[in-house]
């Protein structure tokens, strides 16, 4: 064991002081000699997560013999098997995942001892100097391991005072980000009252005498935890600090991208930069308006079929038009052509849609997407219920032309997507989802001018968990954007609406705005933008506030 680090890192807890370490992910021990070079007080070897292996974890190891870096591994799950394996090979300790009570630390400790106080064996391996060393080892051991448990789960909240007063536990570490998907915001780091509770946890252990810890995720991050009492202070991950060195040096390039799970570069996009105040250029001359459907326009377009508008000239859009189309049981759209793009989005029931005679079976929240001027025709399959649907045009006053011709008729496949160059068909249920846009949210991108050349528009589907919500941003065209379950809120330069039941925003062209969910349960929308791709620049949030909007002198 490294008694001189493990000596140096606990003088200056007891004083006070915070220790810095490293998250060490990837195979190389170079990672490691870099950080015991730079002095860094600790690291842990994660071997709960990736793909480390024994030799590749022993070889972290060895990288920091004779110097003042403490050692630790984290196991994958609290193990006396593990735990012994990890030990034995020159770890000063281990970091436990997933501690939820007092008990199971108690026996995390048990395993690090040896006998009596624990049942860890005694093995000729690098902790013992290859058995030449036993009484010595055995001799210093059991008083110098040390046992970081993490705290990752509000299952946990409850036995934190009693996991402070076990003997053996000197610093208690979080993990935000399990500790946000045990309290259902999944992929957020700190999701709603989650930093909250944290700090509240870390005042409760620092009462108790203890210390506690966790990852940074900034140069700014770590001088607010430091402030905040946080002492075991980790500088971030090894691949977290070179992607973040390389997004710096992208962004400098103008290349910097966001990456996509598929490791494709081609599905990734390029990111862009959070501005203090949007560009001048893209000052508005109209204010926001929300619509449910009823509000504004309600047309016949055919015996048993409406059309409710909820954004377009009536509200003082550009370039779009969206609305709700209900079809009453077996009612039957006439074939028709546009001067411009549509987007049907089935919303309840059953759909067909024909186009020049290609047969398409959509049910909910499957996408179809004509472009100009291509015949189509919609029917409702059931006899019994209502069919609607959300449907977007690329104009702000809708025009179309009866088609009287006869296609033939021809069944596309149940999971069809289209034909290629023509109508475009999204399937709810196998769709690619893109996640990262905002924490807690997917989307599902139904149409733009990369998947569908030539068209005027963009837009697609977004899910929303609670506590799920996009960043302050404006676009250089106008937005329609419907609720089509549970509620959400929409900020707009310090207005704020309640939205549900299909209530549609029109956000016009440079009005900062934001939707967030703030219920329990999930929120889904439709979004169509009026541009072609779904660009966005991304602003300060204090924009989006009645004090901070850039645009206030135009109230």
């Amino acid at each position: 064991m490294n008694i001189k680090a493990l000596t140096a890192f606990r003088r200056k807890l007891a004083a006070n002081e915070p220790v810095y370490g490293l998250w060490i992910t990837l195979e190389s021990p170079s990672f490691t000699e870099m950080a015991v070079a730079l002095a860094v007080d600790w690291i842990v070897i994660d071997a709960e997560h990736g793909h480390l292996d024994w030799k590749e974890i022993a070889e972290h190891i060895r990288a920091t013999v004779r110097s003042n870096t403490v050692t630790l591994v984290r196991i994958a799950e609290r193990s006396t098997a593990l735990t012994k394996r990890v030990l034995d090979i020159g770890a000063d300790g281990i970091v436990v995942p997933w501690v939820e009570t007092a008990d199971q630390l108690e026996e995390a400790l048990r395993d690090c001892r040896y006998p009596p106080e624990g049942r860890r064996g005694i093995g000729g391996e690098r902790a013992t100097v290859w058995g030449q060393c036993f009484t010595e080892h055995t001799a210093e051991a059991n008083d110098q391991v040390l046992v970081v448990p993490i705290i990752e789960s509000v299952r946990a909240i409850p036995a934190v005072e009693a996991m402070c007063r076990v003997d053996g536990a000197e610093v208690l570490f979080f993990g935000p980000a399990d500790f946000s998907a045990s309290a259902g915001f999944r992929g957020q780091w700190e999701g709603p009252g989650v930093a909250q509770q944290i700090l509240s946890l870390k005042d409760t252990i620092r009462a108790a005498g203890k210390h506690c810890g966790l990852l940074t995720t900034s140069a700014d991050n770590i001088r607010e935890r430091r402030g905040q009492g946080f002492r075991m202070i980790g500088l971030g991950t090894d691949t977290g600090l070179f992607l973040r060195a390389l997004h710096d040096v992208l962004k400098a390039a103008g290349r910097d991208r966001k990456p996509s799970t598929s490791l494709d570069p081609q599905d990734g996009g390029v990111l862009r930069e959070v501005l203090p105040v949007p560009p001048p250029g893209m000052k508005p001359d109209r204010n926001e308006v929300t619509t449910i459907p009823g509000e504004g326009p309600v047309i016949t377009i055919q015996p048993g079929i409406s059309f409710a508008a909820t954004v377009g000239d009536f509200n003082t859009a550009r370039g779009l038009t969206t609305g709700i189309v209900t079809l009453d049981p077996s009612a039957a759209l006439d074939c028709h052509t546009h001067p411009c793009s549509e987007s049907i989005t089935v919303l309840q029931g059953d759909a067909e849609v024909t186009v020049e005679g290609r047969a398409y079976r959509l049910g909910p929240l499957d996408n179809i997407t004509i472009p100009r001027w291509l015949p189509h025709a919609a029917r409702n399959t059931s006899p019994t219920a209502p069919l609607r649907l959300h449907v977007a045009l690329a104009m702000s006053a809708p025009e179309r032309e009866l088609i009287t011709r006869l296609f033939a008729r021809t069944e596309m496949p149940a999971d069809s997507t289209g034909t290629p160059g023509m109508e475009r068909v999204t399937r709810y249920r196998t769709a690619r989802r893109t996640f990262g846009v905002g924490p807690g949210a997917e989307f599902i991108d139904f149409f733009n001018a990369e998947l569908v050349p030539g068209i005027e528009m963009s837009g697609g589907y977004g899910r929303f968990e609670p506590g799920g919500r996009l960043p302050a941003h404006v676009h250089d065209f106008d937005e329609s954007i419907c609720i089509i379950s549970g509620a959400a809120t929409c900020l707009v330069e310090g207005r704020t609406y309640a939205m549900r039941d299909r209530a549609t925003a029109m956000v016009p062209r440079g009005r900062v705005h934001y939707f967030i969910n703030e219920s329990s349960t999930a929120m889904e929308m439709i979004w169509v933008y009026a541009g072609p791709m779904p660009e966005r620049v991304v602003v300060d949030a204090a924009c989006s506030t009645k004090e901070g909007n850039p645009w206030k002198c135009l109230q």
